[in-house]
Order: structure tokens, then sequence, then C-alpha cells
């Protein structure tokens, strides 16, 4: 029976390295032109170790194709992910060896070509990518060593067709350092434990019973988790690819490393990770990744698009010169000729990501914002329209500034906590104007400073509130320091903003007109707001975990928090490009003329004519006129 059993294995191993095969050829066949194939092939042969006819890629070599930084120190983990998804749909036979047919699918999964394919072209990859990072009680780091000659010895007795392309046994991993993880919360409520792009894939092949089969000996995803050590590395990472345009060069990015920059990339990365981890927990595990990326980092990845797009194009191809054509039945068989390359013209110097930076906003924090506003509305897209410590903390100079800009914009605020009974007669004359404080200061995530940074995005043109606040369904309230979170729109309220005399709010009902006899003139907080007073010197983040108004509260932190401050900087940002600033300016000089126009005036000689005609015209009111009493 044990032979039997061992045959029975034997085969079901050929199946899943064919199964394998044929996938590739299909995402190969669909998922990209003969041309891309082309260059990809070109890319892998050129780069690729070779030992007894088998052709992969090392760690090494893939960390250089793709200009990774050293300093970050993200290349085990990139490898790791690579070995992982190359292995896909079949998460037991990783970690696999890079061969084309790996790096194939590591390429069409990183850049989510797979739609063409998989029927449920809807399934996003992020649990795919969850378990191509996490580990399974295991040490917290891996090194993956070149493969065995055991290793080669077997994929040489394979047939020809499955020689070039089959999955190979996993490769045994060295672990250093880490430690054992402990038991997930949610034992008790796990979801079914299926990977939807998986299924796809063996839906098209039709071969769901055999990915199952294979799934039963892999670890269940909520055992899982993701080292925070490792998880950071790639937050830096993704904060640096975050910019990066199709067949841009990753060296032109890396080139700004410098010591200040790196201090601020692990710093917006720990706000960021600290959203994920509590001080409980030792690691990331899949429910609060999958909670909190949809609300609050859903372009997290994107940058991962454009990296991965560089296998598509060889630099040893000129395109300029006619290519045979690929065979549609073979599209990863033999290798091809490259042509000889011309001399490159330098390329025109790139828009900068941001025309200046500001206080508080600088490309590390540009590229946090672009995790959750698309990267193409903020990057080379922002223009600086009033900045508090240039244009002075008040309404008037806000309003000068930021009033005229017809399209969405961002408001950037930063400031130190206040201690919880006030120090001073400003900061008791601020205290007296809010409710009396319910609740305890927020958390400080991993950081020692009491520096806290707020926003909000604003989805439509300022302008002043009365009785109505303004802004839709796309507004945003976040936080960005210490800790990361994106407070979305309700439909409870629509109390989204409002600009008045008292100050500016999001989430707060606009302030009464007059106060109401007996009742408090203090301000109306929401259950989820941010208001910042009048003179722009003190601001308040209010967050009650029961909810109820115009944002949603925190999906992780289930608790109650206020955060009062003393505003250090204030910015405002307009979301557009040249056409956006052109029509600011028309507006700006029609209200100029406007204020020239009415200052000009003169009066004839027919004064009352002259000033019937003015009030009339609404430019004086009928209660200035001089003179006697009528009647």
């Amino acid at each position: 029976m044990g032979q039997e059993h061992s045959q029975e294995q034997v085969a079901r191993n050929v199946s899943t390295e064919q199964l394998s095969l044929e996938l590739a050829q299909r995402f190969a066949r669909k998922c990209f032109t003969p041309l891309e194939i082309t260059h990809f092939k070109d890319v892998f042969r050129s780069l690729a170790d070779e030992q007894d006819g088998i052709y992969y890629w090392k760690e090494e070599t893939l960390c250089r194709f793709l200009v990774i930084p050293d300093a970050i120190g993200p290349g085990p983990l990139l490898n790791q992910m690579a070995t992982y998804l190359g292995a896909f749909p079949f998460p037991s036979l990783a970690p696999s060896i890079l061969t084309i047919e790996a790096m194939l699918k590591v390429v069409v999964i990183m850049t989510e070509r797979y739609g063409k394919v998989l029927k449920n072209g809807k399934a996003d990859r992020n649990k795919l990518l969850f378990r191509s990072l996490a580990v399974f009680d295991r040490r917290m780091s891996s090194v993956y060593e070149k493969p065995s000659k055991e290793t080669l010895d077997t994929l040489k007795e394979a047939s020809p067709e499955a020689r070039e392309s089959a999955i190979a046994s996993p490769i045994e991993p060295r672990y250093t350092g880490g430690f054992l993880i402990d038991k997930p919360s949610n034992d008790e409520e796990e979801e079914e434990d299926e990977d939807e792009l998986a299924l796809a894939a063996l839906d098209s092949l039709d071969a769901i019973e055999v990915f199952k089969h294979d799934q039963k000996a892999d670890t269940k995803i909520h055992h899982a988790q993701i080292p925070v050590d490792n998880f950071r590395r790639l937050l830096m990472l993704l904060l640096v690819v975050a910019p990066l345009d199709a067949q841009e060069s990753l060296s032109k990015h890396a080139q700004r490393l410098t010591e200040t920059r790196l201090d601020g990339l692990r710093r917006v990365a720990d706000s960021i990770l600290w959203s994920f981890t509590p001080e409980q927990n030792a690691g990331i595990f899949y429910q609060p990744f999958n909670t909190i990326i949809p609300v609050s980092l859903p372009f997290m990845f994107d940058g991962l698009n454009p990296l991965f797009e560089h296998f598509l194009f060889s630099k040893n191809i000129d395109l300029h010169k006619r290519r045979r054509k690929l065979s549609a039945s073979a599209p990863l068989s033999p290798s091809i000729v490259a042509s000889p390359i011309e001399p490159e013209v330098p390329d025109d110097p790139p828009e900068p990501l941001l025309p200046q930076e500001g206080e508080i906003l600088d490309l590390n924090v540009l590229s946090q914002l672009a995790f959750f506003l698309k990267g193409n509305t903020i990057f080379r897209r922002l223009r600086p329209l009033y900045q508090g410590v240039d244009a002075g903390f008040s309404m008037g100079s806000m309003e000068q500034k930021v009033f005229n800009w017809h399209a969405p914009s961002i408001l950037l605020v930063s400031g130190i906590r206040l201690a919880s009974e006030p120090d001073g007669a400003r900061e008791r004359s601020y205290a007296d104007t809010l409710p009396p404080k319910r609740f305890p200061n927020g958390s400080s995530g991993n950081s020692t400073s009491e520096r806290v940074v707020f926003g909000a995005y604003l989805d439509v043109p300022w302008k002043h509130t009365y009785k109505e606040a303004i802004g839709g369904s796309e507004t945003l309230l976040f936080q960005l320091e210490p800790i990361h979170e994106v407070f979305r729109a309700s439909t409870i309220s629509k109390d989204y903003a409002t600009f008045t005399k008292s100050g500016i709010s999001f989430g707060c009902p606009p302030p009464r007109a007059r106060p109401v006899s007996g009742l408090s003139s203090q301000a109306n907080l929401g259950p989820v707001c941010l208001l910042l007073d009048s003179s722009l010197e003190y601001g308040v983040f209010n967050h009650d975990s029961t909810g109820g108004g115009s944002f949603h509260p925190s999906q992780t932190r289930r608790t109650d928090w206020q955060d009062r401050f003393e505003i250090e900087s204030l910015e405002v940002w307009g979301c557009g490009g040249d056409e956006e600033a052109e029509k600011q300016k028309a507006a700006w000089a029609f209200e100029e003329r406007e204020a020239a126009a009415r200052k000009n005036i003169r009066m004839g000689k027919d004064v009352e004519s002259d000033r019937a005609l003015l009030e009339m015209a609404g430019l004086l009111s009928g209660h200035n006129a001089s003179g006697g009493s009528m009647g």
C-alpha cells in the first residue's frame, strides 16, 4: 500500500506540474502581446543562471534587475514573494525555482494582467500577496539558496517539455533569528480559506479538485502572520515605488534616498505599520490586513505594477527594426536573437513630483497620500494654494489663497497635543469654546513625540458656508501621524466641511448664525470630526467609536479618543494642473477688476439719479442716503 500511495503522490505531482505549465502558456498567449513576450524572454535569458541546462534567476539577479535600493533592504522579502507567486496556483509547491514559467506568473500577478485568463477577474490579489509575505510558525527572516544538484537532477529526468517549465520541489530555506507566532485571535470566526485567484486559475483549467486536494496540505491563512520588520521594509519599498511610471527606472527615485529621506521613510512606514499592529501582536494577521487595506490603503500595492512591467522592455531589442513573430502555439519556446542597440537620446528631465515641499507635505508624505488617493491625481498634479508659515495664520489669508480653486484640494494640519489640563490663558480660553473633554488622547503608536498630523480631501471647491455644509461622498478625513487611518464619508449626515467665521471643520454641523438664548455657544463636535478654530491656532480631532456622523469611525480602533493640539503648520494643496491654475488666476483678476471698478466710481452732476442707479445695482443701500426725513 505504501508503494501505491507513493505512485499516486508522484502522479499528482506530475499533474500539478503539467497544469502549472499550461497556466503559464495561457498567461503568455492571452495576457501579453507577442512583442512583450519577446522582450520578456530576452530579459530572462540575458540574466539567468544556468546549471545542467536549467535556467533560473537568483535573488541577487531579481534585485539587481529591478534596481531595488540596498539601503531599504527588502531584497530577501521580494525574493520570498516571487518564489511563492511562482508556484501559483499550488501553494504547497512554494518556494519555487524562478524558472521562465515561474517568473512569467510572477509578472502577470504583480501587474494584475490575469483578468484575461481567470474567469473571476474581479478577485483581487491581496490575499495572494499576504500569503507570499506571511510565515507559518517560522522564524522571522529567510534566505533562499540556489537550486541544489539533486533538485536539478530531478528536473533533468523529466520529459523535455516539462524540463523547461516544471515547478521544482521546494528548496529548504535557511532561517536566522526571529520568534514563534502567537495564536491568532480570530480562530473562532475563521472565514472560508479559499484563494479566489487560485480557484479561478484552476477553474479555467477544469482542475478545481486538484487544487483543493493540493491545498489541504497548506496551512490555514489565519494561522499566518507577516513579521513586523519584514512588513516595514516592504512599506518603505512601496513608498519609494509609488510614483513610478511605466518604463521609468527605480534608480532615479533611489538616488533621492539620503539619510534625511530614509528617516522620513521610516517615520511614515511606522505610522502605517502601527495601524496594523497593536502592541499586543508581534506580527500582522490576515484579518486586519484584509480590513485596513481596502479602507485606508486601497492603492498601496499599485507601485508594483510599473515595477514589474520592466520585464516587458528589454534594452537589447531595437524597437525600430523588424523581429520575427513569435508562434502563438509555443509562446515561451526558443530564445530570440537581439538586434543591435542604437545610441540612446537623452530624455528631457521629468517634471518634479511636487513643485515645492511644504512643512508637512514632502515626497514621503506624498507617497503616503498615494496609498489612498490615486497617484495620477496627486503626482505632478498638486499646487500649493496656502501655507500658513508664508501667508499668515488667519481665515482671511486662507480664504484669499484657496477660494476660486475650482477643483478638489487637500488640507494638512500638524501640531503638538495639548496637556489634559489647559496651560495658560490662551489654552483655557480655547478649552472654553469646546464641550468638556470626555475621551482620552489618541494612541501615540510607536512614536515618543506628541506630534499629530491630520488632513482632509475636499472633493468640491471651497466657499463660505452658512446653513449648509459643502463636500460630497468622495470627501475624506484622515490621520497621517502617529497612526495612519482614513475615515470615509458616511451618508447618515452630510456635514462634510464648513468654512465660517467660527473656523474650519470637517464632520461638524454648521454653527448657528446667532446663539440661542440659554444655550451654550460651545462648538458642536461631530462623532468623527476635525475642527480648527477661527484664529487657526488650535485644533481638535474627535473620534466617537459609536459613529453616526458624517464620517465612518475607525475599522480597527474600537475606542474613543480626542486629540486637542496647538497648530504648528497648516497647508492647502490644490489637485489639478495648469488649467486649474489658470482658471484661478482668471478669477482673481476678475475680482480685482470688480474691486477697482467699485472703488473708482465717481458721481456725476445728477447726484440723485446716480444714487438711484447705484441703489438699483445693489452697490448702495437706501438707508445710507443723506438728507432730512421724508413726509
